[in-house]
């Protein structure tokens, strides 16, 4: 027989377990509901009927048989509606309103993006019209500098022709007007 030590396992410190907390939006399961709906009662143990989980191959009862284990050969029973009975137990253990929350701040920021979106396009079409119309007043600018240009080196030339001339036919005075007012640098 084995002494008492080696049977005993060494025994090792054990770690907490971390358990998740109760939910704020918990809600407890509705009564469970009832099955008034089957038209027809569950059958009563005679000879015919298998009684173990398992259904029989030679039972009558098995599958497409009419004897009525689950349905009867008359157009079969309605039956339990699982769509219904999950709907209503699903609702009692889901709280909509954590969704429904998100579901409006979404619509909210969808908005508000739109909102954001209109307006940048709005801005974006008022700078194009701007830079247009900037375009338009610096082509116009130019234009003008171009011609205050030509202006300015006609007027250029037609001094120097003046001047010119009028050194060659007084030079004397020109001499003494030269020395009495000195001409500027050239530009």
């Amino acid at each position: 027989m084995p002494s008492a030590q080696t049977l005993r396992q060494p025994s090792t410190p054990s770690l907490p377990l971390s358990m998740p907390g109760k939910s704020p939006y918990y809600h407890p399961a509705p009564p469970p509901a009832t099955y008034n709906r089957v038209s027809m009662s569950p059958p009563s143990a005679g000879s015919s009927v298998n009684t173990s989980a398992v259904p029989s191959l030679t039972s009558g009862s098995y599958a497409g048989s009419t004897s009525g284990d689950y349905e009867s050969s008359n157009g079969g029973t309605s039956g339990v509606d699982l769509v219904e009975l999950m709907n209503d137990r699903l609702s009692g253990a889901i709280n909509p309103m954590p969704l429904d929350r998100s579901l409006v701040r979404q619509a909210q920021t969808s908005g508000e993006l739109n909102a954001k979106h209109r307006e940048l396009l709005e801005l974006q079409a008022l700078a194009q019209r701007r830079l247009k119309n900037t375009r338009a007043n610096f082509a116009d600018g130019m234009k003008a500098a171009k011609e205050v240009k030509r202006d300015l080196e006609w007027t250029q030339k037609r001094v120097s022709a003046l001047k010119t001339k009028t050194e060659r036919k007084y030079p004397t005075a020109y001499q003494k007007a030269s020395s009495r007012y000195p001409t500027t640098v050239d530009y």
